[in-house]
């Protein structure tokens, strides 16, 4: 089933020229938009864990300090990291979907076209671009 369209394809990518690929404006700004997104909010993520640990190992008192019940300020921020991931999940798929899919489909369409052919792989003028 999936391994049928994928061998089936195989045949017509096996002469794709990636170095080409990976040149294109196209392939550039799609990585671009992609490394936008995601450094900053893995950064963004790292602070937030590290305070955290941080929290945890030097201010015992603040952790310790009980907000309702036997719940405390660390048991809060640790189930707010839970959340954080799920929160930061979500809106990765959203812009993935929104910005990231769309030139990633158009950029397949093309190595599928044959736009990035190697030289000498079946046709005469060699790469297309």
């Amino acid at each position: 089933m999936g391994n049928d369209a994928l061998s089936a394809d195989r045949a017509t990518l096996e002469h794709v020229d990636y170095r080409a690929v990976q040149a294109s404006p196209e392939f550039q700004k799609l990585r671009r938009t992609h490394r936008s997104f995601v450094f900053p909010v893995l950064g963004a993520c790292l602070v937030w864990y590290l305070a955290y640990v941080l929290l945890a190992v030097y201010a015992h008192d603040f952790m310790s300090t009980r907000v309702f019940g036997s719940v405390n300020v660390a048991m809060l921020l640790g189930l707010a990291q839970v959340v954080t991931t799920f929160a930061v999940t979500m809106w990765y798929v959203s812009f993935a979907n929104r910005k990231l899919d769309p030139d990633a489909e158009r950029i397949r369409t093309e190595i599928e076209d044959g736009a990035f052919r190697e030289a000498g792989a079946g046709d005469a003028e060699g790469v297309a671009r």
